[in-house]
């Protein structure tokens, strides 16, 4: 195979795109990129930006997005013209894409023709801050590059091999066959942090580890050697945590009062729960963990309070479905930059046996814990688009 293969990776606030050789063993470890594009700030009040940067973390673009670049289809729009405008850069073999949700049918990467986007779209009510602007890159691309092979790569993917007790809601069975069932999401970062945990602690990898993705959308995972047993996030990318602008774990009862005593229509209660609580909603300033951080506001404080005590309940129910814990490893956004907040949160962790390094936390080191911690902590930064690329790989190969 010869060319490139394109990544396109489209979140709540953010797309990345980058750009991998297509010659290769897709089986080998994760691909290194040869230049990686962001644009962030997307639909949530900020600056928005455009930057892409090189193998080695040059510069190579860096520009504002204002107006309609600002959106996720502007934004992606303006990706795509600044690839175009490069030379040297070969033809595009295949793009692969983020697809947050696959449903109960797709639970591994497949080739995207007419009848998988008619199936995809179907799924758009489960995460409507995701799948329709992932959705939206795929048309984009294939718009763009005329007949070159796309390739849907799936969060929930991962946890299709979870033990069948966690993949259930107490519903009647006609439901759950029907498809109301705990997908999980995130997968793609956690199959990212399990292939680069593998390399840097082997036989820590092969144990039990609790991954937690804190970012604008946030979610946390069970793993045991290697394999997904369960995960916070559940029918959709609403529940568990408390996010950017997601409320996370919610009593279904509160829906029901918000629709019959409060006389909110169902788009009304899904824009209040996916895109007007969370962190947002409690502080009253911000989505946004670092302007948060910053503020003086009482609220801001509360907020951050809020996500810190979330993050460490699901970290001890999760060491209950592990029955037992030997590594945490943080991730996303917040997670990698987050130091005051990670440490806050191993601190609070004590009593599982997590014994922090403030000093290591605080100088950027991948270990977070002292060499005697029985539980040890780490910090590594996520890689979706590498898994997307090798995905996107093996199925070209596949397909001959």
């Amino acid at each position: 195979m010869t060319g490139s293969l394109l990544t396109l990776n489209a979140g709540s606030s953010s797309i990345k795109v980058a750009l991998f050789d297509a010659a290769g063993d897709g089986d080998a470890a994760l691909p290194a990129a040869r230049w990686s594009g962001q644009a962030d700030g997307l639909g949530a009040g900020l600056k928005a930006r455009l930057r892409v940067r090189d193998a080695d973390g040059q510069t190579l673009h860096d520009t504002p997005l204002e107006g309609a670049q600002a959106s996720h289809q502007g934004a992606l729009a303006a990706l795509l013209d600044w690839h175009a405008k490069q030379s040297g850069e070969g033809r595009i073999a295949a793009v692969g894409h983020r697809i947050v949700h696959g449903g109960a049918d797709f639970v591994a990467p497949v080739h995207i023709d007419a009848g998988v986007l008619e199936a995809l779209a179907a799924l758009e009510p489960l995460a409507p801050l995701h799948q329709p602007h992932n959705l939206a890159g795929v048309r984009a691309a294939m718009a763009a590059f005329d007949g070159v092979p796309q390739v849907a790569c799936f969060d929930t993917a991962f946890h299709a091999v979870q033990p069948e007790v966690n993949r259930r809601f107490a519903l009647p069975r006609e439901l759950h066959d029907a498809g109301v069932r705990r997908y999980g999401f995130h997968g793609l970062s956690y199959e990212s942090i399990v292939a680069q945990f593998a390399d840097i602690a082997p036989e820590l990898a092969q144990r039990r580890v609790i991954v937690a993705h804190l970012g604008n959308g946030a979610s946390m995972c069970a793993i045991a050697q290697g394999h997904s047993v369960a995960t916070t996030m559940t029918f959709s990318p609403l529940d568990g945590l408390t996010m950017g602008t997601r409320c996370g774990h919610l009593d279904a009862a509160v829906v029901l009062y918000l629709m019959r005593s409060r006389g909110m229509s169902a788009d009304e209660v899904e824009a209040l729960l996916f895109r007007q609580s969370g962190l947002l909603g409690i502080s009253g300033v911000s989505s946004d963990m670092r302007v948060l951080e910053a503020s003086a506001e009482p609220a801001a404080a509360e907020a951050i309070g809020h996500f810190a005590e979330q993050v460490v309940q699901h970290m001890g129910s999760l060491a209950a479905a592990l029955r037992g814990i030997d590594a945490i490893v943080f991730t996303g956004g917040i997670g990698e930059n987050g130091a005051a907040l990670r440490e806050r949160i191993l601190e609070d962790c004590e009593w599982m046996g997590v014994n922090v390094d403030a000093a290591a936390n605080r100088s950027g080191a991948a270990r977070l814990t002292r060499a005697e911690s029985p539980v040890s902590a780490w910090v590594l930064r996520t890689d979706e688009e590498a898994v997307i690329a090798r995905h996107t790989a093996r199925v070209l190969r596949a397909a001959g």
